[in-house]
């Protein structure tokens, strides 16, 4: 007899799932899910703060090596520059 259970389980859990999963798709069809904050949109605002911040950072980089960037005065090849 536990055979015979057994066997018959699975078609209903089969069933039982599948009529679930209908249930399911209709409930979803009337109450979708709020948008995602992973939109198109959002990852657009993200990488243009994203950009922003790093902006700063070269900007800070850069202004505190700025004696590193700039050449040293070229001597004159005439000598001393007239008084």
């Amino acid at each position: 007899m536990g055979d015979v259970l057994l066997a018959l389980s699975i078609p209903v859990l089969v069933f039982g799932g599948g009529i679930y999963a209908a249930c399911d798709s209709w409930w979803r069809r009337g109450h979708p899910a709020p948008p995602s904050p992973y939109t198109h949109r959002a990852a657009r605002l993200a990488e243009r703060e994203m950009l922003l911040v790093a902006e700063e950072i070269v900007d800070s980089a850069y202004a505190a090596l700025r004696p590193l960037y700039e050449a040293p005065p070229a001597p004159s090849p005439a000598g001393p520059p007239p008084a």
